[in-house]
């Protein structure tokens, strides 16, 4: 029964605009990560510049202020995903794209530290822009178009994380640190514009939920433990990532034992991750309908785990470089798209928003984990325990999944 009514959901709430919509969602979902990522490559040295002193300080501070905006992030996003499935997805990215363009702004004009990681919370607080992007297109979308259209806007948050640090690191160096947020703060006000005149939605009239909602949703869903196995997963793979995003300057300073040109060095490393995803997401989707979502979230758990583990080996930047590629190929392209288009065919449409919330929070948890783990590894152990930590979690995680499926069938 729960198969049909999901076969219901689906005809009713097939958007003859989801294509625009797709195209309106690739480019916000673009201009909101860049502005995301902007602050990367020069965390460490913005964090410096408002008072902090000391490698291990300036690292950990670095780690706190970059996962603060997952903290609040992850606690909202159920909420902003019920709100949405209640009141409409459009409603959603128009206040996080309205709400981002006056925050991202305000934090350059942060004078200490404390105002930074209070921004930050606060950015997690209001936006979302891409999260939501996400359900919105795996809601309307045609479920045998489900994984490509999710590829596709993955694609363009990859290529928003090329973008965002390589426009931080030159931003930081040509016009300054602050100036590169308000200028940020522009583009995606530009970004919420195109989100209330462009963008089209179709309305699905729900009635008020019962405060017994919670089993009713859990109960329509076919296979409840598999999309809780899903959650874990998504939640790993982002406390893995996190924890490196936030040190990698560091590292590549270590590596090149010089100063010069740091920041746009290490956008360009960062960059360059992001550039193999963007290659990989569509057909790392495709194979996934093919061979399933599971087989292919395993092997891209191991694929990543070995490379991070000659990630801590690297001599120097380009042997990074070329890791990193590597990485974003195999690895991180076909994850997180693979993770939403499984738990897609396994709720029904009217739940969508508040599943899809809910993975939102797994990520945002890891992503909150993460990245002070990963400060508190680096600023004491050394940047290549932090690469060695992770490679080691993302290898329990892929034996994990391994023995969870053999116990929840796909």
């Amino acid at each position: 029964m729960a198969q049909v009514d999901q076969a219901n959901d689906t005809a009713t709430t097939v958007n003859d605009h989801w294509k625009r919509n797709l195209v309106v969602c690739l480019v916000g979902s673009f201009t909101t990560i860049v502005a995301m990522t902007l602050l990367l490559p020069s965390l460490p040295l913005y964090v410096e510049q408002l008072g902090v002193r000391g490698h291990a300080a300036i690292v950990q501070w670095s780690g706190i202020a970059y996962s603060a905006t997952f903290l609040t992030a992850a606690l909202t996003a159920p909420i902003w995903g019920m709100l949405a499935d209640r009141y409409g997805r459009k409603s959603m990215l128009i206040r996080a794209s309205l709400g981002m363009a006056i925050v991202i702004s305000l934090i350059g004009l942060s004078q200490n530290i404390w105002q930074l990681v209070g921004l930050r919370l606060l950015v997690g607080l209001v936006g979302g822009y891409a999260s939501g992007s996400t359900i919105m297109v795996a809601a309307q979308t045609p479920k045998s178009r489900t994984a490509w259209a999710l590829g596709v806007l993955s694609g363009g948050v990859m290529a928003g994380n090329i973008a965002g640090p390589l426009i931080g690191g030159v931003a930081a160096a040509t016009i300054g640190i602050r100036q590169g947020f308000f200028a940020a703060g522009g583009l995606i006000f530009l970004t919420f514009l195109a989100t209330c005149f462009l963008l089209k939605e179709k309305r699905v009239v729900r009635a008020a939920k019962n405060p017994g909602v919670r089993v009713k949703l859990w109960s329509e869903i076919t296979r409840p433990g598999q999309v809780i196995v899903l959650l874990g997963t998504a939640s790993l793979l982002m406390f893995a990532t996190m924890s490196i995003e936030p040190i990698i300057t560091v590292f590549v300073q270590q590596l090149t034992g010089s100063t010069a040109n740091l920041a746009t060095i290490s956008g360009i490393i960062m960059a360059v991750g992001a550039a193999g995803s963007i290659l990989s997401a569509p057909r790392l989707g495709r194979l996934a309908d093919r061979v399933g979502h599971i087989t292919v979230i395993i092997g891209c758990l191991l694929a990543a785990g070995v490379l991070l583990f000659a990630q801590a080996a690297a001599t120097n930047i380009y042997e990074l470089g070329v890791l990193r590629l590597l990485m974003g190929f195999f690895c991180l392209g076909g994850l997180l798209p693979c993770i939403a288009a499984a738990i897609r065919h396994r709720v029904p449409n009217s739940a969508v928003g508040q599943v899809l919330g809910y993975s939102v929070s797994a990520q945002y948890a890891g992503q909150v984990l993460g990245p002070i783990l990963g400060g508190l590894v680096g600023g004491h152990l050394g940047m290549r325990t932090v690469f060695v930590a992770t490679a080691v979690i993302l290898l329990a995680g892929a034996a994990l999944t391994f023995f969870s499926r053999r116990k929840v069938p796909a």
